[in-house]
């Protein structure tokens, strides 16, 4: 049985594109067999995950857990199999995402082109009435404009 008991990082550094969640030894622990491991940062010693994505970039990262003299390794891969650590990951992270801003000036260019869209429609249909003498259709569409 394995599950994470504490994972907490030791900083956070934000680019553009990344998230880097940077580990350190008392900040990250595994229950592994009913026995506290603590990470150790012999190999990995980050997580890269994707601003827009959400994904971890770092798949192939190899971690080590220590417990006396014995180290435990553990892939990211298996990491992610565990709910409670993307639960914990997802935590920590959220802040940090990228989410689309909206501004008011947007939503006017927005209404804008979707208002001039309707109006060239009614446009094509008048005409679509007035080919086929349709005249009920284009008295009705009139009244649009």
């Amino acid at each position: 049985m394995v599950s994470v008991k504490t994972l907490k990082p030791y900083y956070i550094k934000t680019t553009d594109q990344t998230i880097r969640v940077i580990l350190a030894y008392q900040y990250f622990s595994m229950c592994i067999n009913n026995q506290v491991y603590h990470f150790v940062p012999i190999e990995a010693k980050e997580i890269h995950i994707n601003r827009k994505t959400r994904k971890i970039e770092n798949v192939a990262a190899r971690f080590a857990f220590q417990k006396g003299k014995d180290v435990v390794y553990m892939t990211m891969t298996e990491l992610i199999s565990l709910p409670e650590f993307l639960n914990h990951l997802n935590t920590i992270c959220e802040p940090y995402y990228k989410t689309r801003e909206t501004n008011a000036e947007d939503d006017t260019d927005v209404s804008e082109i979707i208002d001039e869209l309707e109006y060239l429609n009614v446009k094509r249909l008048i005409d679509k009435a007035l080919d086929e003498r349709d005249r009920e259709a284009f008295e009705k569409l009139v009244k649009w404009l």
